[in-house]
């Protein structure tokens, strides 16, 4: 099994009716990744050690740290894993606003942010990508079955971009904003194009994980949960088409409702 590598076992007591046994179960690991960026540390972050230099790169561009996969001279990931060199182009005044304006953000996995608020201005999202809402009830019910790591342990968060053409690209994560960086990661580091694609994400719609999407100029992004009212307000000033309650064939859509094609 592919994900077998990232699972730990642990002995339980498993209570049934007031009837204890001891079983082995399974827990996700977790690890702190180190981020070095033109050899200085940047950040580390606790994540799933998988899809390391997706990660970094959905980070850092999430961050307007860099700006393209252009702006990347180098990449490497350690041979433990842990630890992933860049030598990049860089904003610098980004950079400098991650290290002093630090957000202790609303996910899992304690994710930090310095450019979430304002601090780095973004078009608002014109594009006139549309989607059928059959669509959407198909391709939620896929992302919600299909995630091997969470099916064994329920302690991963998932994200999925589909694209124009009607693939897929996923990562899963202990936490929902590492799931999206890795996403993106993925998707930048095989030059898919994400301007006219679709982000699913599990779990609430708060205003970071909106940002994200608009930080990447992803023009729809979907949950089967709520979202907050910042990330509806998030949503509405970037021109980011938001839908919560993605389940069967309803779903309610909070933002821009004409890419919905009905």
């Amino acid at each position: 099994m592919e994900n077998s590598k990232y699972l730990k076992t642990v002995i339980i007591d498993k209570l049934i009716e007031n009837e204890a046994t001891q079983v082995e179960d399974v827990t996700i690991d977790e690890s702190r990744l180190n981020l070095y960026l033109n050899g200085e540390k940047a950040i580390s972050m606790m994540c799933i050690p998988k899809d390391q230099d997706a990660h970094a790169i959905g980070f850092l561009m999430s961050e307007n740290v860099i700006s393209s996969m252009k702006d990347i001279k180098e990449l490497k990931v350690s041979e433990d894993g842990l630890r992933v060199d860049v030598i990049a182009t860089i904003n610098e005044d980004s950079l400098e606003h991650l290290y002093t304006e630090k957000t202790l953000v609303s996910g899992c996995g304690g994710g930090v942010t310095g450019n979430v608020e304002g601090g780095v201005e973004i078009p608002f999202n014109q594009t006139a990508f549309k989607v059928k809402p059959e669509t959407i009830s198909s391709e939620i019910k896929i992302f919600y079955h299909e995630s091997e790591l969470y099916n064994l342990t329920g302690c991963v968060h998932k994200a999925m971009i589909y694209l124009l053409d009607g693939n897929t690209i996923t990562a899963e994560d202990i936490g929902r904003h590492n799931a999206i960086d890795k996403v993106v990661g993925k998707c930048k580091l095989q030059g898919l194009d994400t301007t006219k694609s679709i982000l699913f994400v599990s779990g609430r719609l708060s205003s970071e994980m909106v940002t994200k999407a608009v930080m990447h100029k992803i023009p729809i992004i979907i949950s089967r949960t709520a979202p907050t009212y910042l990330g509806v307000q998030t949503a509405h000033k970037h021109g980011v088409t938001l839908i919560g309650f993605a389940r069967g064939k309803k779903m309610n859509i909070y933002t821009h409702a004409g890419r919905i094609d009905v």
